[in-house]
């Protein structure tokens, strides 16, 4: 049966079963499927590594899994040492920050009264029963915290497992994805599947250096005027930034909160200019330069993937769906048939790189007639 010969009804019906279809699985899957592709990534990482290690120093497959590991083991470590001894520090600061917010309070409480006439003794009696509501329901609230506990050392342990498998099993997997097709196609899908790797490698390096470009340029900023806490904030800032609009907003929330705590208020201000300056870099200057155009997804998408990220895995959706929806733009643009998919997720082309294009498939088109 020759699936382009359908009326377009059918085919729409059928591409949207298969959409609602892989949406259930994915939910369904969640604890499964977020590790494993997290998983995946950090292993297009680390591919190069083990690479080295097989063919240079001479280790063997397990061995260079092993070491592979231990050295992400190593910088998970250091990160969670440095926000854990920058929290403890931030921790000394707790009373200055209960004194700032209650002149805060004080002051909104009398707003409030000579504004909507509603006394001062009615507000703190409204204020207490909202707290006993909240700690009523503690129970709900230790078996809450007792389940994100849970399930985060189950993402952990997960994680780490299918890192171990797909760097040790890659040429498996690989294999699979070239044989499971039909004979005919077996060259091009070979080729798909080394420019996918490729190119996934590179979005993923240049992931990580925007997040430590971001990262740099955001604490000195931040040292700049003074914040407290610079490093810890900038570092946040450039891990939050992976999630494309919403996560320089968090940043920013979070990094204006620090500032009125521990600086003065005015800072705040400050803050906000210096942190709109950095997402101009990044955007304009950073991001092409790093990550690349071939790559970069449009803000449209990019919004859409991050609510259907979070509707899916929740907070790891929001991260993971960035690069998701890169790789499947990878993989739209060297498919026959799809590459339309693959420019919608994209950036507009410029008026010079239409040309451009036009004029190499021009030249390729008479190379191949003569």
């Amino acid at each position: 049966m020759n699936l382009l010969r359908l009326p377009f009804i059918v085919k729409l019906t059928l591409v949207v079963i298969s959409i609602i279809g892989i949406g259930y699985l994915l939910a369904l899957g969640q604890s499964i499927l977020a590790p494993f592709f997290l998983a995946f990534l950090m292993a297009m990482l680390f591919l190069p590594a083990a690479n080295f290690m097989e063919e240079k120093l001479r280790f063997s497959r397990s061995i260079s899994t092993i070491a592979s590991v231990l050295i992400m083991l190593m910088i998970l470590t250091g990160m969670i040492y440095f926000f854990g001894s920058q929290l403890s520090d931030f921790s000394k600061d707790i009373p200055h920050l209960r004194v700032q917010f209650t002149s805060v309070f004080n002051d909104l409480q009398h707003w409030v009264s000579k504004t909507f006439h509603v006394k001062i003794d009615e507000q703190l009696t409204y204020l207490d029963q909202g707290l006993s509501k909240i700690l009523s329901s503690s129970g709900v609230i230790l078996g809450f915290t007792f389940g994100i506990f849970s399930t985060g050392l189950g993402f952990i342990v997960f994680f780490i497992l299918f890192f171990i498998f797909i760097l040790n099993y890659r040429r498996v997997l690989n294999n699979f994805i070239v044989t499971v097709f039909n004979e005919k196609h077996k060259a091009s899908v070979q080729e798909v599947v080394r420019e996918v790797r490729i190119m996934t490698k590179k979005y993923i390096v240049g992931l990580c250096l925007q997040v430590l470009i971001v990262s740099t340029l955001t604490s000195i900023v931040l040292t700049v005027l003074g914040v407290k806490y610079a490093i810890l904030l900038g570092v946040l800032t450039g891990l939050l930034n992976v999630i494309p609009y919403l996560g320089i907003c968090i940043a920013l929330l979070i990094s204006c909160f620090i500032a009125f705590a521990t600086a003065a208020p005015s800072t705040c201000v400050y803050v906000l200019i210096g942190y709109i300056g950095v997402h101009i870099i990044d955007g304009n200057i950073v991001l092409p330069f790093v990550v690349g155009s071939k790559v970069k997804i449009n803000a449209l998408f990019s919004f859409i993937g991050i609510i259907i990220g979070e509707h899916l895995w929740g907070i790891a959706g929001m991260f993971l769906c960035i690069p998701a929806i890169a790789i499947i733009k990878i993989i739209l643009e060297r498919v026959e048939g799809l590459q339309p998919w693959g420019k919608l997720l994209g950036e507009e082309e410029k008026p010079d790189q239409k040309k451009k294009s036009y004029k190499l498939s021009k030249s390729i088109t008479l190379k191949e007639m003569d």
